[in-house]
């Protein structure tokens, strides 16, 4: 990396526009204080972006930045790199709002299904409160995410990092096996558990084949991250989202009308860590973080936005079905074997809910499908290395059908798959990691670091918090796990 002047960088362009634009090789940037950074692309303002080729000399490029470096409006970073449409060549900026969805789709998904049934021993006024602390939880971990990731892409000048990229240049080898092992063991786990869960649906719905509704749901779904761009799938995900709102009010209108508010008031702190893993699971939208970084161009702003307002949708719409369900059914049988389903009860008390749960759930979990196609699709051309920007059937076929073929090996795995996911998945690799990949980042003097603005304060309090809380969760629920089995025996 060359110095260009004082306050100014020459940086390579991203991967997008070198393809198209082959003559244009690098930019300038006006900075306050030197930094030698390489590898990477800062976009500072739509007024001042300069482009180059490698054959122009550093003294051509000194005295163009020479009136730039008065202005003060260039010290205001934007984005790292910009979206061109292949097609037009214009530049597409990422849409806050459709990331927002895209986040809320994400999280709103087969998990929500499932949060009644394990917070039934707490009360909804323990398992309200223990909602909002993983929500805290779940947004400090994919901010860490998010710093971690744009600070990657910095590094290697081209967006669409995944989770393998950062853990390496963070982490080592180490911490690639572990991102690698629990990225792929949360995500076709889950997947397994949606496609298990719809498939049931359609197939009580249409009268179909069991496999007949799991292959329509993987590839219509499927199809739709594969074949659809970025505006089309936040569309798509915009009217689901729609749709689950419309669902989930007229829920509420149904089944709010037994409600017994005294039940809501009902605490038993000492179940609440029972459903820590599965309330863990339902806040689950990091796997889309790096797609929404690229998306937003690398505005860290942004990028805050859309991972806080897309979480914050979910846990409103977790609260009130919690309280709906849990204030309508206070009382489940006692004598019920594994896990008690308060839905099932629900749809036989009452038939108006039955249809308006399923058209709820349905379309939760493929919100939540659609974002975790899309993460583990770009997670698995990571591991490939295969070009970023191109959408290549290999990595989504890997995505679609293992679970497709697990999911009707096993029709009756949704719940199983939830709980495994959650307890010994979700808490490393959306838990552990982040904190030690951006303490690493942040502290280690042989990572080479930006020094851009931390999207979490407190420093090595918070992430020891992070890393100690998840840790505790884990060994706590190894234990259970080692004392139920023990009582078996």
């Amino acid at each position: 990396m060359a110095l260009i002047s004082r306050n100014s960088f020459l940086l390579p362009l991203s991967s997008q526009t070198r393809r198209h634009i082959p003559e244009c090789r690098t930019s300038v940037i006006i900075k306050p204080s030197p930094l030698a950074i390489s590898h990477s692309l800062w976009r500072v303002s739509s007024r001042e972006f300069r482009c180059f080729s490698q054959r122009q000399s550093t003294e051509q490029l000194e005295q163009v930045t020479e009136p730039l470096e008065n202005k003060e409006s260039t010290q205001q970073l934007e984005r790292l790199f910009s979206n061109l449409n292949q097609a037009t060549m214009k530049h597409e900026p990422g849409s806050v709002t459709s990331s927002i969805f895209l986040v809320a789709g994400t999280t709103v998904g087969a998990g929500i299904l499932a949060i009644p049934a394990v917070t039934q021993d707490a009360g909804f006024l323990a398992s309200a409160v223990t909602c909002i602390c993983c929500w805290i939880y779940m947004v400090v971990t994919g901010l860490l995410v998010a710093e971690v990731n744009v600070n990657t892409m910095c590094e290697l000048g081209s967006g669409g990092v995944s989770l393998v990229s950062m853990a390496m240049r963070t982490l080592g080898k180490l911490g690639v096996q572990v991102a690698c092992w629990s990225y792929l063991f949360i995500h076709y786990a889950l997947l397994v558990a949606y496609v298990a869960r719809s498939s049931e649906i359609l197939t009580n719905s249409l009268g179909i084949p069991l496999w007949e509704s799991a292959a329509l749901f993987s590839f219509i779904f499927g199809g739709i991250c594969y074949f659809g761009s970025q505006r089309i799938i936040g569309a798509v995900n915009g009217l689901l989202v729609f749709g689950i709102l419309v669902s989930f009010t007229s829920l509420v209108v149904v089944a709010g009308g037994n409600l017994e508010w005294s039940s809501l008031l009902e605490a038993h702190v000492e179940a609440i860590p029972q459903s820590i893993p599965i309330i863990a699971l339902a806040f689950v939208y990091q796997n889309v973080v790096p797609v929404l970084c690229t998306n937003l161009e690398g505005d860290l702003p942004k990028v805050r936005t859309a991972i806080v307002y897309g979480t914050a949708i979910p846990l409103i719409l977790f609260l009130i079905w919690d309280a709906v369900i849990l204030g309508t059914i206070p009382t489940l049988d006692a004598n019920s074997t594994g896990v008690a389903d308060p839905l099932q009860q629900l749809r036989s008390t009452n038939g108006m809910v039955g249809p308006i749960v399923e058209v709820f759930s349905f379309l939760a979990i493929g919100t939540s499908y659609i974002g975790f196609v899309l993460g583990l699709s770009d997670f698995i051309s990571d591991l490939l290395k295969l070009p970023t920007g191109q959408n290549k059937p290999l990595p989504y076929l890997l995505t679609l059908l293992p679970p497709l073929v697990l999911a009707l090996l096993d029709p009756e795995i949704f719940f199983k798959a939830l709980d495994f996911a959650g307890t010994y998945g979700v808490l490393v690799l959306f838990g552990v990691l982040p904190a030690a990949m951006s303490w690493s980042e942040r502290y280690s003097s042989e990572t080479q670091t930006l020094n851009l603005p931390t999207l979490v304060p407190g420093g090595k309090v918070t992430l020891s918090f992070v890393t100690g809380g998840a840790l505790l969760v884990i060994f706590s629920e190894i234990l259970k796990d080692i004392s139920h089995l023990q009582g078996q025996v």
